[in-house]
């Protein structure tokens, strides 16, 4: 999705990020190259990808939440879910 690529952290997204052991770059890839996004209502963004972590190794969805409607455009928060038929094709 453009216009994501210069997007920022708030403090409420590193500290969730770091409590979920996402790290930066999962975060930028997953904005900068989807799977999948869309608005999810007026001014706010999911982006969303898929990353195998853990051992043995388990597919998970990245989901990061980015709130368009400022300039720079500002990441929120981003979580872990195993659920990925859930979120596959929706917001």
């Amino acid at each position: 999705m453009t216009g994501l690529v210069g997007a920022v952290f708030t403090e409420h997204a590193r500290r969730q990020m770091a409590r979920r052991g996402i790290e930066e770059a999962q975060v930028r890839l997953t904005i900068e190259t989807p799977e999948w996004s869309a608005e999810i209502r007026p001014g706010r963004v999911v982006a969303q990808r898929t990353f195998t972590r853990e051992t043995p190794p388990r597919a998970f969805l990245l989901r990061v939440f980015v709130d368009i409607d400022r300039n720079p455009p500002e990441i929120v928060t981003g979580y872990w879910t195993s659920r990925i038929g859930k979120y596959r094709s929706s917001p």
